[in-house]
C-alpha cells in the first residue's frame, strides 16, 4: 500500500507560497518574508559582527540581495537554509570590507537594552576578537564543521580550530 508523502506543514507552506510569489514581483509577499526572517537574518549578523550597527546595515543588504537573488532559488533546498547561506556570505563580505572600528558609535552604546535580551554568551560574543567571534559562532552556533567555517572564511582548518579554543577560553575567561 502506497502512502502519500505527509503534508508540509502550514507555516511552511505559506513561507514557499510567499517565496513564489515574491518571485513572481509581489511586494506584499516579499515584505512578510522580510516581518518573519528578519529577525533571524538579524540574530545572525550581529553574532557576526559583535556590533549593532553593522548588524543593522548587513541585514538591510541582505534582503536587497534577496529580492535580486530570489528568481535564482529553486526550491531544491528549503528556503530558510538557502536564505541562512546568502545571509552568511554576506555578512561575512560586507565585514571584510569594513575598517575595523575600535570605538562604539552611539548606536551600538545605546543597544544595551536589547543587548540585555540575548542571552549570556551572545551578549559577551561582541567582546571577542572578530576572527575568533567569526567562528565561534560558525563553528558553535550555527553548527558548520572546522573545514566548512575554514572554507568561509578563507582560513585553514587549523586555524579555525585555533580561533574556536582562543574564543571558549576567552568566553571562560569573562564567565569566571
Amino acid at each position: 500500500m502506497n502512502q502519500a508523502a505527509p503534508p508540509l506543514d502550514a507555516a511552511t507552506d505559506s513561507l514557499n507560497q510567499d517565496v513564489r510569489l515574491a518571485q513572481q514581483g509581489d511586494k506584499r509577499a516579499f515584505a512578510r518574508l522580510y516581518r518573519q526572517l528578519s529577525p533571524r537574518v538579524y540574530a545572525l549578523c550581529l553574532r557576526l559582527s559583535g556590533r549593532v550597527t553593522c548588524a543593522e546595515e548587513a541585514t538591510q543588504e541582505v534582503f536587497i540581495r534577496l529580492w535580486q537573488k530570489l528568481p535564482q532559488y529553486r526550491f531544491e533546498a528549503r528556503f530558510t537554509t538557502w536564505l541562512h547561506r546568502l545571509t552568511l556570505n554576506h555578512t561575512l563580505n560586507y565585514l571584510k570590507a569594513q575598517p575595523q572600528l575600535t570605538e562604539l558609535t552611539q548606536a551600538d552604546q545605546e543597544s544595551h537594552q536589547e543587548m540585555e535580551s540575548l542571552n549570556l554568551v551572545d551578549r559577551l560574543l561582541p567582546r571577542l576578537p572578530a576572527r575568533a567571534r567569526q567562528v565561534f559562532v560558525l563553528h558553535a552556533i550555527e553548527g558548520y564543521r572546522h573545514h566548512e567555517v575554514a572554507e568561509l572564511l578563507e582560513i585553514k582548518p587549523g586555524t579555525s580550530k585555533a580561533q574556536y579554543h582562543r574564543a571558549r577560553q576567552l568566553l571562560q575567561e569573562m564567565l569566571s
